[in-house]
């Protein structure tokens, strides 16, 4: 054999050596081809949290790389009764429903156990059912379980019909570590959009919660305007205010209905605001004019943001009064089964659309607009109809304290008519006179009590003239009264003060200590003095004194110590004093008498003197 022969490599074997190269290539290939496939799962797992999309991509790539014709996951249900396909590849996207233990994956489902058979047809666990329907043939299959963190199945991974022949040992591997990471990304997932579901519920509580907040803020206004408004038109001003306030409106309108005579109701605006209010105010229209009108009537709340466009709504009227109108929300004022009129705002700020959520507010505040309206009404008739029980008790006062002048008029018209001496005579006219005074000024002290004025006439006055007069006007009251009149005069000098109302709060007093007494024999004392510069009055009886449940209120507007008493004289005595810049209180004790003490300036105060 010569030396070039034996270095030539057999051709037979260098057939054998290229073929081999050319297998080891091929694997080489397919070898890096599932590398790339698993980075492209792992890199899909880490970066999506999509689960749909996560599960859709990751069976994409576990059909490739398993080079199957099939690929289909299934979830394990909530209760863990049953299987449903959430992904298909490779073939229709048929929904496949289970229950756990049902055909291969429902079985392995079960049983935690991984199957790998290369003809499905001679396995019982198989069930040709969904090859009957769909009209595909099974033949081999891989099937394993996917389980959590904690060990729980979650799933299965299922890969049909593998291309160049039975599923390996090795697929068997890949799958079992492709169905764990599966399983931790559904995991992850769930876990994502588990918080992010709770981070939307949270925001929606907030929001909730601040929407909420808002109601009361707006609700605790409303009270308060409703607190502070002195009269329904002031009320109604505020709440309309309020309104476009929190609503961020331009203009706005409070109507409420209105009989006029026989005719139809009416409805009139009470308070407006904004672009021709003052072309509206007490304005009249019909119940069938505009979207305020229809409001009304219907008992409904709405809103339009094309007014132009609404048949509800009157644009003669609107032109009329100059107006644009953008666009317009209302809500009824609602009393029982009736509405009081209705609230209407218009023009939203910044160019801005009303919403239901602007509806809701107003029909909020319209709510509480009704209430305030209602209230205010309860209060003016309650207010009406003391003040008509108050004129009652005044009159019935006036009748009452008439008794004293009237008595001592009677009884010097009786002297006259048994004197023929015209001196007596004419002085007796003089007391007549006298007491007709007292009753102009008592009519005058009663009205102007009523009305909350002062009537007081300030004069120069001789003391000892008028404690002479006092004490014979206070012993005709006291005639046939059992009754002993006292009159200590330790000041005779010169003071200033109204005489007629000072006699009437003497009359007063003086008829008090009487009625008290209830008929039974009693001593009436007045003493009048000087101290330090102030004009001092005591009128003390020697009565059952001060009940005890008027202890306090003793000078309150009708509260009376005898029965059938009007309760006036002493609320209106406390008026005179304080009229005149003095000061009265009494001491009382049970079965001894009371003693009140009047003080006033000696002085002039800055009162009309004559």
């Amino acid at each position: 054999m010569s030396e070039e022969s034996s270095t030539k490599p057999h051709p037979s074997l260098a057939a054998s050596g290229g073929s081999s190269l050319a297998e080891l290539e091929r694997r080489l290939e397919t070898e890096r081809k599932k590398l790339r496939l698993v980075q492209d799962i792992a890199s899909a797992v880490s970066s999506s949290l999509d689960l749909d999309r996560l599960l859709a991509l990751i069976m994409e790539k576990v059909r490739e790389l398993m080079e199957a014709d099939r690929a289909t996951l299934f979830l394990v249900s909530e209760d863990g009764t049953e299987l449903w396909s959430k992904v298909f590849d490779g073939g229709a996207s048929q929904e496949i429903r289970l229950t756990v233990g049902e055909g291969i994956a429902g079985w392995v489902a079960s049983s935690g156990e991984m199957v790998n058979i290369a003809d499905a047809y001679n396995d019982d666990r198989f069930q040709p059912a969904v090859d009957l329907r769909s009209g595909y043939t099974t033949k081999s299959t891989l099937c394993v379980a996917m389980r959590d963190t904690t060990g729980e199945i979650t799933g299965v991974m299922q890969l049909l019909n593998k291309q160049d022949g039975p599923f390996t040992a090795e697929d068997e591997e890949l799958l079992s570590a492709l169905s764990g990471q599966a399983a931790v990304s559904i995991e992850n997932a769930k876990l994502y959009h588990s918080v992010v579901a709770k981070n939307v519920a949270l925001l929606e509580a907030q929001d909730k919660l601040q929407a909420r907040t808002n109601e009361l803020n707006v609700l605790y206004e409303i009270e308060r305007e409703m607190a502070e408004a002195l009269d329904l038109e002031s009320l109604l001003h505020r709440l309309l205010h309020r309104a476009m306030s929190v609503i961020e409106s331009g203009a706005g309108s409070i109507v409420l209905r209105e009989a006029e005579g026989s005719g139809p109701t009416m409805l009139r605006f009470r308070t407006t605001a904004g672009a021709g209010a003052s072309k509206l105010r007490q304005k009249t229209i019909d119940l069938q004019t505009g979207i305020i009108g229809w409001s009304t009537r219907n008992r409904e709340p709405v809103f339009s943001n094309s007014p132009a466009e609404d048949e509800r709504h009157t644009k003669i009227f609107a032109e009329m009064l100059g107006v644009s109108v953008q666009n317009i929300i209302c809500a009824p004022l609602i009393e029982g089964e009736e509405a009081l009129g209705a609230i209407e705002l218009r023009d939203k700020c910044v160019g801005g659309d009303y919403s239901e959520g602007d509806l809701r507010m107003l029909t909020l505040i319209a709510g509480q607009a009704s209430r305030a309206i209602q209230v205010h009404k309860s209060k003016q008739e309650l207010a009406e109809q003391n003040q008509l029980a108050g004129i009652g008790q005044m009159v019935a006062g006036v009748l009452h304290d008439l008794k004293t002048p009237m008595t001592i008029i009677s009884g010097y018209a009786q002297l006259m008519a048994q004197l023929d001496d015209a001196e007596k005579r004419e002085a007796y006219v003089e007391e007549i006179l006298l007491q007709f005074d007292l009753l102009n000024g008592m009519t005058r002290e009663v009205l102007a009590f009523a009305r909350g004025e002062s009537t007081v006439l300030i004069r120069k006055v001789y003391m000892h003239r008028y404690m002479e007069q006092i004490a014979e006007q206070i012993r005709y009251a006291f005639k046939d009264r059992n009754i002993k009149l006292e009159v200590q005069e330790d000041y005779d000098g010169v003071a200033f003060f109204d005489q007629q109302s000072l006699l009437r709060l003497v009359h007063n007093l003086a008829r008090n200590a009487a009625d008290a007494m209830r008929g039974k024999p009693g001593i009436f004392r007045i003493v009048a003095r000087v101290e330090e510069g102030v004009l001092c009055f005591d009128f003390m009886d020697n009565g059952p004194g001060i009940p005890a449940e008027l202890e306090g209120r003793l000078f309150e507007l009708f509260a009376s110590a005898t029965e059938g008493g009007t309760g006036l004289g002493l609320a209106i005595c406390k008026k005179i004093v304080e009229d005149h810049e003095g000061t009265i209180h009494y001491e009382s004790k049970a079965g001894e008498g009371t003693t009140f003490f009047v003080r006033l300036p000696l002085e002039p105060v800055s009162k009309s003197t004559d």
